[in-house]
């Protein structure tokens, strides 16, 4: 027989800090501490840390003597780590900001917070005092970049010191108080062996990409939201050599090159009178005459659809992007869309050469039902035949059922119609079923 399944016992810290009696407790002592900080003109930010951590201390004691605190040693420095992570961070997100295990972190007004580890969900029972305190905490993220959430403009896309991505929407666009979504960052990035390891691909599908990357082809990266587009490309940057001049384009800086000359650029939203904005298109734009070798475009989703194609049509080999697509074909359909909302005026057929003519490869990256990612096809774009772009899949991912996430990667080409551009041979001979 197996083990008997066992009801884990609550965690009596857990309780302690989501009562209603400890948030009264720390927010008393969060004022008192503040006050004595002002008295004792010490800054509220992390490089005060000492002296913030005595003052803490201090108030912990005095408010024990005074008011009859009972707290034992490990509650006693629970409560003070969170009147320092109020004082100088991100209050309750700061211990699932630290947990490797989190890769989001969505909050749904100030008393629900979910975090997915590997895949799923789950609700944690970290929670704020109230809206208030949870729009102060946005305000301290949006802040330093130059960024604003409020009523004339409820929803912003901002990021933290680290290029965790974050997304606001505050009422009254929400209806049930301020929505916080957090898509960490990973402070080591993703190296394409990690891929092989986890089962995202295969080695012959990342010799393969390593490969595209080197030889400079250019590269779409398609899928839903969440998939893991962004990792990927990250991860493909590695292979580009440290010799040429790279310029990325982000709404919210996320990519960390690893080369030595590397640009960064990031789009700016309109003030509130509606002017200095400056989009991806502009800057995409603006890329093309500071002498690029390649331009990687964080997300393709406008008119900069334009300007990207013509970077990797004239002279700029090797550019990458991402764009939100089910599928290759589907990615093709969604860049041809947005030519037409760039202005681009042409015929079908005239717009179609001219995205055969600009991209190389489609990479098709997917979330399972199990919560992994993994590339899910690659597959190169070979011309126009007749109004058809043509497509050659090369590898793909055979999935046993939509639920499972279990499957083989399956190389399906023979050969690649750009073989001939590749630095390196690949296998000719098809192998079925490679795990």
């Amino acid at each position: 027989m197996g083990p008997t399944a066992t009801t884990a016992e609550p965690d009596p810290l857990d309780t302690f800090s989501i009562s209603d009696a400890y948030q009264a407790t720390k927010f008393k002592l969060f004022d008192i501490v503040l006050e004595l900080l002002e008295a004792r003109a010490i800054s509220a930010d992390a490089g005060s840390a000492r002296q913030i951590r005595k003052t803490i201390d201090e108030a912990i004691n005095a408010y024990g003597l005074r008011d009859g605190l009972a707290l034992n040693s490990i509650e006693r420095v629970w409560l003070a780590d969170d009147i320092y992570h109020e004082i100088t961070g991100l209050g309750p997100l700061e211990p699932l900001l630290r947990d490797p295990l989190i890769d989001d972190i969505i909050v749904n007004g100030a008393r629900q917070i979910y975090v997915e580890r590997a895949g799923k969900l789950a609700l944690v029972k970290t929670r704020f005092r109230d809206d208030a305190h949870l729009m102060t905490i946005i305000q301290r993220i949006v802040s330093p970049i130059g960024r604003r959430v409020d009523e004339a403009s409820p929803y912003v896309d901002a990021r933290l010191a680290d290029g965790s991505r974050v997304n606001v929407i505050i009422p009254p666009i929400a209806l049930d108080g301020p929505i916080l979504s957090i898509r960490k960052f990973r402070p080591e990035p993703i190296v394409g062996a990690e891929y092989v390891r986890t089962g995202a691909m295969n080695d012959e599908m990342l010799d393969f990409l390593s490969n595209a990357v080197e030889s400079r082809l250019n590269i779409l990266i398609c899928g839903g939201t969440g998939s893991g587009k962004t990792t990927l490309l990250n991860m493909l940057s590695s292979y580009i050599g440290d010799s040429e001049r790279l310029i990325t384009i982000e709404d919210a800086a996320e990519l960390r090159l690893r080369q030595t000359h590397v640009v960064r650029l990031e789009t700016r939203p309109p003030t509130l009178e509606g002017t200095r904005e400056v989009n991806a298109r502009d800057l995409v734009r603006n890329a093309l005459r500071m002498r690029p070798d390649r331009i990687i475009l964080g997300e393709v989703r406008g008119a900069e659809a334009v300007e990207m194609l013509q970077a990797m049509s004239t002279g700029h080999d090797g550019s990458m992007a991402t764009v939100h697509a089910n599928t290759d074909r589907d990615a093709l359909s969604r860049i041809e869309m947005l030519l037409g909302f760039g202005g681009l005026q042409a015929d079908l057929r005239t717009l179609r050469r001219y995205i055969a003519s600009s991209i190389q490869l489609i990479i098709h990256v997917q979330r399972t039902g199990d919560g992994r990612r993994r590339v899910s096809s690659i597959t190169e774009v070979i011309g126009l035949e007749g109004d058809t772009i043509t497509l050659n899949q090369l590898y793909r991912f055979a999935q046993a059922s939509p639920l499972s996430g279990e499957g083989v990667f399956e190389t399906v080409s023979r050969r690649p119609f750009f073989a001939f551009r590749l630095r390196r041979p690949v296998a000719t001979a098809p192998q079925f079923g490679a795990a």
